[in-house]
């Protein structure tokens, strides 16, 4: 989920982050060493994702005699980056968890899901998931994990500001961050991350709520239509001049908005399921609703999955890469969703988290995720587009929309070209 899906973090992620080795080097090429990079979904040192794959590392190795597998887990702000030095320098992984896949499709570098999936694994898969890794058709991104956003808010701000009920509308809740400004409930109203670890899944939720989006329904891209424009102009006018929110959300990551929730310090933002166990950590009160949109609440909300894929250059065998995958979908998927508070991707994990009593907090982002938008996946532009968006997008609620997301636009369009 690049969303996300999903990775949150506060300031000690950073020494939780960084390439972290398991189970041996990768051997110069050795078809027996499987190389796996994967992005951290945690958000201090002892939920780091290298603790999750250390240990699928050393029960595989431990069941598959002759096997290594060597894990770099990297933080969401730099994973890109490192995979695409990777690739330059002819040295990709066997095995990539990550935010997309179609760029990596276009260049013709993965194996096709049928060629690294047992008819078993593929057949547990969630069907609607399966389908969002196809591009023209055949299947290349598998998917990781899920999640779906909704609004949360701190229940003890919501009542010493005097709120009544959380907003459904743009204007109720600016209504409802004033009240906490003057009442001084919370030191942040509304957490506005338009920081570049997640810029394109803030973005979105609020352009969802204009009639907005990423694209058209023929698929071409739409980033400075008018709605998305006017919704910028709102956020600028309505939340961010006002002070009910950072001063500078484009500098600002979901990781701190997150981690400032979980303190008590923000009295509502947008959040999917991590954002729960870090509420119960902070000890908040907190309650969820469906995101509000400029007339009313979201018909559909954001929608994220992330990603796993193998590539054909690795040096790893390819029924090595299979074992590998066939272990840990069969075996491992429910530990890394309830290590997170994420929703499956597989459909035994999703009886059991929804059979075994231990998730009633996740029904609510259940019950948002049938109708979710989702980034445009399949289009080999779009993790191109995604980085743009990264880079400048958030400045759109500080400088001219128009302007920006017009720049954002015309690259858009040369890269949907260039594929």
């Amino acid at each position: 989920m690049n969303r996300r899906a999903v990775a949150v973090g506060a300031a000690t992620l950073a020494m939780a982050l960084g390439v972290t080795a398991c189970g041996g080097d990768s051997g110069g090429g050795d078809s027996k060493t499987i190389k796996l990079v994967a992005a951290d979904y945690g958000d201090k040192a002892s939920n780091a994702s290298k603790i999750y794959w250390k240990d699928v590392a050393k029960d595989f190795e431990k069941s598959n005699k002759g096997y290594k597998v060597d894990v770099q887990v990297i933080n969401w702000n730099e994973i890109d980056k490192s995979v695409k030095n990777m690739i330059q320098a002819g040295n990709q992984p066997d095995l990539l968890q990550t935010g997309g896949y179609a760029d990596k499709v276009a260049d013709d570098l993965l194996y096709k899901a049928d060629d690294v999936l047992s008819a078993k694994t593929r057949k547990n898969l969630i069907p609607s998931f399966a389908e969002a890794g196809e591009v023209d058709g055949t299947q290349y991104g598998i998917p990781w994990v899920s999640s779906s956003r909704v609004l949360f808010y701190n229940k003890k701000v919501y009542e010493k500001a005097g709120i009544k009920s959380p907003p459904k509308t743009w204007d109720e809740l600016a209504e409802a961050a004033k009240k906490i400004k003057s009442s001084k409930a919370a030191d942040t109203p509304y957490a506005l991350p338009l920081g570049p670890e997640e810029t394109q899944g803030e973005t979105m939720m609020w352009e969802l709520g204009n009639g907005g989006g990423y694209t058209d329904d023929g698929g071409k891209y739409t980033l400075d239509s008018k709605q998305n424009v006017e919704t910028f102009e709102w956020l600028k006018k309505n939340l961010v001049k006002p002070g009910l929110t950072y001063s500078n959300p484009a500098s600002t990551d979901r990781k701190t908005a997150f981690a400032d929730f979980a303190a008590g310090k923000v009295g509502m933002l947008n959040g999917h399921p991590s954002l729960i166990q870090m509420a119960k950590d902070g000890k908040v009160d907190y309650g969820v609703t469906t995101i509000p949109g400029k007339d009313g609440p979201l018909k559909s909300t954001l929608g994220v999955a992330d990603w796993m894929m193998a590539f054909k250059d690795g040096g790893a065998d390819k029924e090595g890469v299979k074992k590998f995958l066939d272990f840990t979908y069969s075996k491992k998927m429910l530990k890394f969703d309830e290590m997170y508070n994420l929703m499956p991707v597989t459909q035994d994990t999703l009886e059991e988290m929804q059979g075994n009593g231990k998730h009633k907090d996740l029904e609510p982002l259940f019950k948002e995720l049938p109708n979710a938008k989702f980034y445009p996946l399949g289009d080999p532009a779009w993790d191109v587009v995604s980085a743009e968006m990264k880079k400048t997008g958030g400045k759109a609620a500080t400088e001219d929309p128009k302007k920006v997301l017009g720049d954002l636009q015309k690259k858009a369009e040369e890269a949907a070209k260039s594929k």
